[in-house]
C-alpha cells in the first residue's frame, strides 16, 4: 500500500540589489516567495521547503550589524504568521528557515515547521555554524542551535529538519534518522568550488545511511556586490536508495522542483538493509569523547 507525499523546493534569486533598505529587499524575497509557494501548491505539492535565509540574501558574505534587523520571533513574528496561513490556506506542511530573535542580542538560524492545518509544530536551530574565510561570517549572526534534532509528525509524514553546513556533520543525520524521519529537508546557501562535489554526494549519502527522502535546497545565482561564489541552485529529492528523484538543473535561476515520493519505499529498503538493527552503538564512544 503506497503512501505518496508531493513535495516542492523552492530555489529563488534576491530580487533587490543586497545595497537596498534591509526591509525593502525582506518584503520583494515575501512578496516572491508567495507567488511561488502558491504555484507549488498549484502542482499539487503537500510539503514545501524554502531556502536558507529565505527573505534576504546571504549576508553572511559580510559583517554588519544592520542584517540583525531581519530578525523575528518564532512563531509570533509576521512571517511565521503570514506562512501559517498560507499553509491553511493552501492545505500544505511548510518548512520555513529565517534568521530568529529568542531574545535581543540572541539569534539564531533557524527553521519554523507548520502543518497543512497551519498549526505550528516547531522548529529547528542550525546546529553547526561556520566561520570560513572569504565570505561566510555566520557567527557574526548565530549562536550554535540548542533544540537537538526534533522530527515533527505532520499531515505527510514525519519531517526532519537540517540547515546548510549542518549536512557535512552525518552524527546529525542520523539523530534525524533515530528520532523516525521520513523527509529530511536540507535548506542551504553553498557556492561553487569545493561544496559542488560534495553536494551531489553528501546528502543521498544521507539518505541511504538513515533510509529517508531527504530535499536538498540551493539558493541560485551571484549575489553581488559581495560575490563570494556562484550559488549554484541545483535542487533535489533523492530517495531512501540514494538515488534521485527529481533534480533542478538551473543554477542561476528561479525554480520550484516537484517530485513524488512514496514513503512505503523506506520499509521496503529497511528490510532489505537492516543497518538499524545492526547498529552498534556501545562500539561508537569515539564519536563523542572530546
Amino acid at each position: 500500500m503506497a503512501r505518496p507525499v508531493r513535495g516542492a523546493l523552492i530555489q529563488a534569486t534576491t530580487c533587490e540589489p543586497t545595497t537596498s533598505p534591509v526591509e525593502k529587499i525582506k518584503q520583494a524575497m515575501i512578496d516572491k516567495h508567495v507567488a511561488m509557494i502558491e504555484e507549488a501548491a498549484s502542482q499539487g505539492a503537500q510539503v514545501v521547503c524554502l531556502q536558507e535565509l529565505f527573505y534576504g540574501p546571504y549576508f553572511c558574505a559580510e559583517q554588519d550589524a544592520k542584517w540583525y534587523s531581519l530578525t523575528e520571533r518564532i512563531p509570533e513574528g509576521p512571517t511565521t504568521q503570514l506562512m501559517m496561513e498560507l499553509a491553511k490556506k493552501h492545505h500544505i506542511v511548510m518548512v520555513v528557515p529565517m534568521y530568529e530573535e529568542e531574545i535581543t542580542g540572541v539569534y539564531y538560524n533557524t527553521a519554523a515547521v507548520i502543518d497543512a492545518d497551519g498549526s505550528y509544530l516547531g522548529k529547528f536551530r542550525k546546529i553547526h555554524i561556520p566561520q570560513c574565510n572569504p565570505g561566510f561570517w555566520e557567527k557574526f549572526y548565530f549562536r550554535p542551535g540548542n533544540l537537538g534534532y526534533p522530527v515533527f509528525d505532520t499531515a505527510v509524514g514525519k519531517v526532519g529538519v537540517y540547515i546548510c553546513y549542518d549536512r557535512h556533520f552525518p552524527d546529525g543525520a542520523r539523530c534525524l534518522g533515530l528520532g523516525g524521519a521520513e523527509i529530511v529537508f536540507n535548506p542551504s546557501a553553498t557556492v561553487a568550488g569545493l561544496s559542488e562535489y560534495l553536494w551531489t554526494i553528501e546528502q543521498p549519502a544521507h539518505a541511504v545511511a538513515n533510509q529517508y527522502f531527504v530535499g536538498a535546497i540551493n539558493r541560485p545565482g551571484w549575489e553581488e556586490p559581495w560575490r563570494i561564489g556562484e550559488f549554484y541552485g541545483q535542487s533535489y529529492f533523492c530517495d531512501p536508495r540514494g538515488q534521485y528523484v527529481k533534480k533542478s538543473e538551473k543554477r542561476t535561476e528561479d525554480d520550484i522542483v516537484i517530485a513524488d515520493m512514496d514513503l512505503d519505499l523506506i520499509r521496503e529498503v529497511r528490510n532489505t538493509w537492516q543497518f538499524f538493527r545492526d547498529r552498534r552503538p556501545e562500539t561508537y564512544g569515539a564519536i563523542t569523547e572530546a
